[in-house]
Order: C-alpha cells, then structure tokens, then sequence
C-alpha cells in the first residue's frame, strides 16, 4: 500500500513539473497570456459554456493592446494568437511557406475531411488547388447564378404560401432553418444536378445529412478540439466528424452522379461535372484580366500557387472528399452568413429600404431579370454584403500550423528576447476581432455598409478586411458564396418586407451551446409582402 502510494506521488510530481513546463513557455519569453488551468489550458470559459468560441476569441485580442502576439494553451497545446498586422501580412503571404498548412484537425486517412482541400497539406494541397481553381473562376459562376435564382423561386413560393395560409398577413421565420434549406437546395442543384424542395419535403435525405454533418453541437466541438490537440489518439480511436451513414450516402451520391452521366453523356455545368473534368485534366485556367469585375469586393483571388498546370490523377475518393467540403461549407457557412444578413436588414429598416429600392430598380431596368450581370452592377447590394462579411464573418478566425521554426520577434516593446514558434504550433488569425477593432473600422459595433462605398472603401486596409481568408490559402469559394449570398437577399427583398418579431435576440448574442454562430434563441424574424 505505502508503494502504491509513492507511485501515485511520484506521477503527481512528474504530472505537475511537466505541466508548469508546458505552460511557461510563453511566460520564460515575455509572451502574455491568461493563466491556464492544469490539464484544461485556457479552454475552461469554453467548455463551461460561458461564452462562445468568437467571444473567447474576442476575448484575447482586446486584454492585451499592446501585444503583437499572445499565448493561449487549447488543453496542453500551445497557440499563439495574432494581433499585429503586419504579421498577419507575412504569416499569410510574404512567409508562407513557413505556416502552408491548417492544423490537424481531422484524425483518420480514411475520412473525406482528411482528403479535402482545407485538410490537405504541402505539395498535395497546391496540387490539389491548381487543379481545383479552375473550377471557380466568374465565368464559371455565371452559369451557376440561374440555378440559385430556380431554388430562390421554389423558396419564396414556399414563404408566400405559408403567409396566405397563417391568415396574419404575416409569418415569424426561424431564419436559420430558412436559409439552411435554401443553401441545401442550392448545393444540391448547382453541386450534384439533383432538384430538392427542402421548403416542402422538410425531411428530405439530402437535408438530414447535410445538417447532420455540419451542425458542430458541443459534443461534436469537444470532438474538435480533441482531434486537433491529440490527433494520434484520435487516429487510433478512430474519431471522426461524418457518421458511417452519411460517408455512404456521399459516396453514392457523388460516384453514381458519375457513373450515370457517363453512360448517358449528360453534360450539365456544375460541380459534379467540374470535378469530372478535373478528374480527366481538362480544366484549365482561364487567363485573368486586370479588369476584370468580381462577384464583390469581398471575392479574393487566387494565388500563383492555385494557377499552375496539374497532371496528378485524382482518386475517386480524393473527388468525394471534395464534394464533401462544398457540400458542407454550402450548408453550414454560407447559410450562416445568410442568417446574420437577414438580421442585419431587419434591425436596420434603413439599409432595408435603400437596398430594396436598388432591387426594384434593377428589376425594372432588366424586364423581371436577375443573373451575374446583374450581381456585378449593384452596387449597394455589394456594400451591404461586404459590411455583413466585416461584421459577421463566416471564419471568425484563420488556423495554420508552423512548418519550420520561425521567428516573430518580440511580443511586444518591452520583451527583451524574440519569440521562436516551434514546428507543428498552431497559429490562430482572430479575424473576427480585427474586423471590430476600432483602428481598422471606426465605431466597428454599427453595421454601416457606407464603409464600402466608391467614395471610403480605398480607406479599409486590406490584411485587416479578411472575411474569405487571406494568401494562397484564402478560400476558393468566395465567388459562390457571394453569388449565394446576393441572389437569396434580393429574391427576398424583391417580394418581402423583414422585420424583427417577439423572438428577435437584440442586441445580438451568440448561442454558447454550439461552435456554429448562432443567436441565442435562434434567428426568428418577420416576414410580410411587400407592398
């Protein structure tokens, strides 16, 4: 018994000295940071539930001012945290080489998320990109506009039948729910040529799945960070984000596209088909005009890296994974920044009504027609778009790992000795909290689309504006997400008036029970014709 008992002391002992030495890596440096709790780091606030992943990260940016960079422990593992943008500029872009890859965050060579673009790291994943990037130039987006614009009919049609059936004149939207199944529909038409009503058939397969894999609850964000912190263990238990179910459904959905448009010759221009051509090698990139109009001021552009010409065969397996990750940032992301959109208008009548104005104008100008021309020409459509990209931000924070030893510098003036990040520490971009910061976006809380106007928007500095990321490995969906983005806000407004109701959450308050950004109570709103 007295043996036992001086083993259990001898690990405490050992337990305790590893632990103070994790944890004062930063602090033997001058690097601040918040004192960490044994074992949990400084994930406690999290995991308690008391406050959501982007109020942490708030959190961090603004108790340390004078910091160029912070420290803050996930568990035992170190990360450093970015408040300088200057660093943002070469971590992202002059450096790059030295932080090319996103952490571990996906334990197991078998999952589809280990096989995708974000998850793929070094030569793979510029291979992967350039063959890819192609697939997601304007002219390629151009042909996808009239499909989202068939899936907004189906859904306003849903809307005006729930109206005239409530006898209210008026009904209260769960937005979330609404703009969930309009980023469903649209990813299955314009992803796989499938037609779904997720307005109608509310329980329809490709719906279930699709929120099935891409709602993070706290179960699943406990899964998260355990991954990316212990991805040996993870690999060994076999954890992963996508159930057995849902990797068959997404196996057979996307081979038997495959297989029935080759024997059938059907060529239809959507992702499936893309992903078929980059599959033969016959994407190619399209030669980019100086000129040339975007889907927005918030679309990046790709990189060199995402432009060289590419002879790797792909797998099968590789072209699911990548069918998997726009399936599920389709749903999850941009039906995330849908919601906040809505929100925003709501409790901005003002914006509303100038923005619904420019719709009316652009409907009568073009006879009742909506396509990619008519996304580059308005305006202030772009503006309230890019101030809802600033304030809401679908990454509220970029990740990258160290790949070779790399010097910051000091933390901050008064740190006498430079700060080497290790290989294989993680790097955290809190992009949401640069997008509040009052130095780069004066009264930064106000939703103010004039920020992007002709006149003002020469005054944003662009590595402080990153909404889609920033480098070569910004994301290769902004001209979709955009072109989703725009075309749902003016199906809606072109026909319906949004309000706030009983349930509205004012002020805007994020719902801690899941790593989604969500408000609090949900995004309920008022929907009534427009007059």
């Amino acid at each position: 018994m007295i043996l036992v008992l001086v083993w259990v002391a001898v690990l405490i002992a050992v337990a305790v000295l590893y632990l103070r030495q994790v944890y004062s890596r930063f602090s033997r440096y001058g690097v601040k940071q918040f004192r960490p709790v044994p074992i949990l780091g400084n994930m406690t606030r999290i995991l308690l539930k008391q406050d959501h992943f982007v109020d942490d990260t708030m959190r961090y940016y603004n108790s340390f001012p004078e910091e160029r960079f912070v420290g803050k422990f996930e568990f035992i593992k170190e990360l450093v945290v970015i408040r300088d943008i200057e660093l943002v500029k070469k971590i992202a872009v002059k450096d790059f080489e030295h932080f090319l890859d996103h952490r571990s965050m996906f334990s197991s060579s078998d999952s589809f998320f280990s096989r995708n673009l974000f998850s793929l790291k070094g030569q793979e994943w510029k291979d992967m990109r350039s063959t890819l990037s192609p697939a997601f130039t304007s002219s390629k987006m151009r042909m996808m506009v009239p499909f989202m614009v068939e899936v907004g009919d189906q859904m306003m049609a849903a809307i005006k039948n729930k109206i005239k059936e409530s006898g209210n004149g008026y009904i209260d939207i769960e937005c979330k729910d609404l703009t969930t199944r309009y980023a469903n529909d649209v990813i299955a038409s314009c992803a796989f040529g499938l037609k779904v009503d997720s307005h109608n058939e509310t329980d329809n397969e490709f719906y279930t799945m699709g929120k099935l894999s891409s709602t993070f609850n706290f179960r699943q964000m406990l899964v998260f960070f355990f991954i990316a912190n212990a991805p040996t263990v993870a690999k060994i238990l076999k954890l992963d984000f996508l159930s057995e179910a849902a990797k068959k459904f997404f196996r057979n959905l996307v081979l038997d596209t495959m297989k029935n448009r080759e024997l059938n010759h059907i060529i239809r221009p959507d992702m499936i088909h893309l992903l078929m051509e980059a599959k033969k090698g016959k994407l190619t990139h399209e030669e980019i005009k100086s000129n040339a109009v975007t889907a927005g001021f918030a679309t990046v552009e790709e990189s060199a890296v995402g432009q060289k010409e590419i002879t790797r065969v792909w797998t099968d397996e590789d072209l699911i994974a990548q069918a998997v990750l726009f399936f599920i940032a389709g749903f999850e992301t941009v039906s995330s920044g849908m919601s906040f959109l809505l929100y925003e208008l709501a409790v901005n009548p003002d914006v509303q009504e100038r923005l619904a104005q420019e719709i009316k104008e652009n409907d009568a100008k073009n006879g009742g027609k909506f396509d990619f021309n008519s996304i580059q020409n308005l305006q202030y459509m772009d503006m309230v778009v890019s101030e809802l990209l600033r304030l809401w931000p679908p990454g509220a924070a970029l990740d990258r790992i160290c790949t070779k030893d790399y010097n910051l510098g000091k933390p901050n003036d008064k740190a006498k000795h430079d700060f080497i990040v290790r290989k294989g520490t993680g790097i955290s971009i809190p992009a949401f909290a640069f997008h509040r910061d009052p130095q780069f976006f004066p009264n930064p809380e106000k939703f103010d689309p004039e920020r992007f106007s002709e006149e003002n928007k020469h005054n944003i500095q662009s590595f402080a504006y990153m909404p889609f990321g920033i480098g070569p490995r910004n994301c290769i969906g902004s001209r979709f997400a955009l072109c989703e983005m725009k075309v749902m806000a003016y199906q809606i407004l072109q026909h319906m008036e949004v309000s706030p109701c009983e349930r509205t959450c004012i002020p805007a308050k994020l719902d801690t029970e899941t790593f989604n950004m969500r408000l609090k109570g949900g995004h309920w709103l008022r929907f009534r014709p427009r007059q």
